[in-house]
């Protein structure tokens, strides 16, 4: 065989390029400039919601422990302080503070991409 005979060897890596196939239209999410003010504000208003809830649940759960301490029997006439006090002021709050930051760490994110909110870049 001749070097003109043999068939050129060719790579594959994906599907092969049809002029103006098989690709799906351009989807336009994207707000127009006259959309955009309403946009921002949206987005400002899931923001305060979100830290308005958390905040709420925070004032909630810091407000309840003076009632939970008045509420646990404690010894009245005795130089100590018991152990359940300790454990409601000094760890209890802890793993609540912690669900609800991450709750809202994650309801911001989800409300920055979401795909109607306009980019920094876009925002006035």
């Amino acid at each position: 065989m001749d070097a003109e005979s043999v068939p050129r060897r060719e790579v594959v890596t994906g599907r092969p390029h049809t002029p103006g196939g098989d690709r799906p239209a351009p989807r336009h999410d994207r707000p127009t400039d006259a959309e955009l003010p309403f946009h921002i504000g949206m987005l400002i208003r899931r923001q305060l919601r979100a830290a308005l809830t958390a905040t709420a649940l925070l004032a909630a759960l810091l407000g309840l422990l003076p009632v939970l301490l008045r509420i646990l029997p404690l010894a009245d006439g005795a130089p100590r302080v018991p152990l359940a006090v300790w454990l409601l002021l000094g760890v209890a709050p802890y793993p609540a503070l912690l669900a609800i930051g991450a709750w809202y760490v994650r309801r911001a994110e989800r409300n920055e991409t979401d795909p109607l909110a306009p980019t920094p870049a876009e925002r006035p």
